[in-house]
């Protein structure tokens, strides 16, 4: 049974604020049950207990916290069956993306839990002393990275699961050795709920101090910006909107003790059809492309809303296929009234605009609900450039062609882009050496670049970056997706000439964790030689 309350000490809490109600998306009904806003004396006692709590969590071996994180994930596979029935209506979100969205949910979670069982992370790096270096001795120096503190998290609102509550965010927190605040996102309160009893079952069964995780119900911005300047939080994870996210880093820094704030939030994910892919396999590429700007309701943070395309025939005839799917889509059920507001809006300003062309758009045969079609629009490179407005994200279903003169006009618009999280390139070989300068440039703006594919679905795995440059995040230094999350969430730390005994275990010499360290500029799992 849903309580419609903030936890708080592995305990529902009463919240003494205003009441909302989920909305399902497909029919505009308000869903049962009530939610209650946690209070400001709320905020204080989640922070004060993670606080005390980080005291505890923060030492926990490896085995620990890897423990814990599989824990969490068979927990939320226990109650698949009520939270994607929840989360279906919510979010309108289809029953079966949803299954995989909970499967991805428990996968990030064991990745995290075999990271920080493997140990290896934490970047151990050992300087045996030197004392009889000349002209001056070198002292025993030994660092590795530590966890920061309490962490707050802010549910997405377009993946109720796999960027929420227990999502990649709260995985690499916890798994750094950081208790976890979640602000809930108020559009899917009933899910949020529903997994963090998971996660709070998970931490009483581990054994773990109450503080370790807190879930906090708002519907406004009051506990949002309590939470992010309350002195015993630590960091902020967040992903959403540029202007929200940008007032979170806003507020963070101007702490008195300014705190990082890792924030995704706007990108148009370019992508650039180059000339002899557009001659050999324009129809294909432009069928990928519909699925991709139209997949999920064009409700993804990696959707190309901006597309390069060389002003020519090969041009003309892409366009054309393109329109025809185009006018051949449904309408759809986008997440929230507030989404669908701002699309509609955003795209009547767009379809408006003096230098953009109306290339279709699907018929609206269905205005129940909150729901929106796809829209094809187009412009000039030279127009874009003039009006570099044009290119900031527009979130729903629809995509901008730009059609560019030539190479120079292409190599001037990538040099214009804002920071994003993607670009793609289609592209053959011989199109890749002719435009190597173009790589180079695209490069500089995204944190990931794909060649001949489509920036929508975004794996789980080492070596995925899902970051960029500002506005796509806060700090293009790091990736809120796949296991480098976790450095987010952690610091290094240095012990100069401590003893054997004081120190942590991945720096001792005799390496008990049997992990990768790097001593005197090698790395190896070997001991340390006295």
């Amino acid at each position: 049974m849903l309580q419609g309350l903030s936890i708080i000490g592995s305990a529902p809490q009463p919240g003494s604020g205003e009441t909302f109600s989920a909305v399902n998306p497909a029919t505009g009904e308000r869903l049962t049950p009530l939610f209650h806003s946690a209070a400001l004396d709320d905020v204080r006692q989640a922070a004060n207990l993670a606080a005390e709590a980080f005291v505890t969590y923060s030492k926990l071996p490896g085995a620990q916290k890897g423990h814990f994180l599989r824990t969490i994930a068979s927990s939320l596979e226990g109650v698949s069956e009520e939270l994607v029935a929840r989360a279906h209506l919510e979010s309108g979100l289809p029953i079966k993306r949803l299954q995989g969205e909970l499967a991805r949910t428990a996968n990030q979670l064991r990745l995290f839990a075999q990271m920080v069982e493997e140990g290896s992370w934490v970047q151990a790096r050992i300087d045996p002393a030197l004392p009889e270096r000349k002209p001056l001795p070198r002292s025993d120096i030994r660092s590795m990275l530590r966890p920061l503190g309490p962490v707050v998290v802010f549910g997405a609102s377009n993946f109720p699961l796999a960027f929420s509550v227990a999502g990649g965010d709260t995985a690499s927190a916890l798994a750094a050795g950081n208790p976890v605040i979640v602000k809930a996102h108020p559009a899917h309160p009933g899910a949020s709920e529903l997994v963090g009893h998971a996660i709070v079952r998970s931490a009483v069964s581990c054994g773990l101090p109450p503080g370790v995780f807190a879930l906090l119900f708002d519907a406004g911005t009051q506990v949002a910006a309590a939470l992010v300047q309350h002195p015993a939080v630590k960091a902020v994870g967040f992903t959403g909107s540029l202007r929200a996210g940008r007032a979170l880093m806003d507020l963070a820094a101007a702490r008195p003790d300014p705190i990082p704030c890792f924030t995704e939030m706007s990108s148009t994910n370019p992508l650039v059809v180059l000339p002899q892919a557009l001659a050999s396999r324009g129809a294909a590429i432009a069928a990928g492309l519909f699925d991709s700007f139209t997949l999920g309701v064009g409700q993804f943070c990696t959707k190309p809303g901006l597309v390069f395309l060389p002003a020519n025939s090969d041009g003309d005839a892409f366009a054309q296929e393109l329109q025809i799917r185009t006018r051949q889509g449904a309408s759809a059920i986008m997440l929230t009234e507030g989404i669908c507001g701002n699309f509609r809006a955003g795209l009547t300003q767009r379809k408006t605009h003096s230098r953009i062309q109306i290339l279709a758009e699907a018929p609206i045969t269905d205005e129940s609900g909150y729901r929106a079609v796809p829209a094809l629009l187009q412009t000039t490179g030279e127009a874009l450039l003039e009006h570099p407005e044009l290119a900031h994200e527009l979130f729903g279903p629809t995509t901008l062609l730009v059609r560019y003169a030539d190479r120079a006009q292409l190599l001037a618009l990538a040099h214009a882009l804002e920071g994003q999280l993607t670009a793609s390139l289609h592209g053959t070989e011989a199109d890749l050496a002719a435009f190597a300068d173009l790589v180079d440039s695209l490069q500089q703006k995204a944190g990931r670049i794909i060649f001949n594919g489509f920036p929508t679905g975004v794996e789980v795995c080492h070596a995925m970056v899902h970051g960029g440059p500002y506005p796509a995040t806060s700090d293009s230094r790091f990736t809120s997706v796949g296991s480098q999350a976790i450095f987010r969430f952690a610091r290094p730390v240095c012990y100069q000439d401590f003893p054997q005994a004081a120190l942590p275990e991945e720096l001792k010499d005799a390496n008990p964790l049997g992990i990768w360290r790097l001593v005197d500029g090698s790395f190896t799992r070997d001991a340390v030689s006295s």
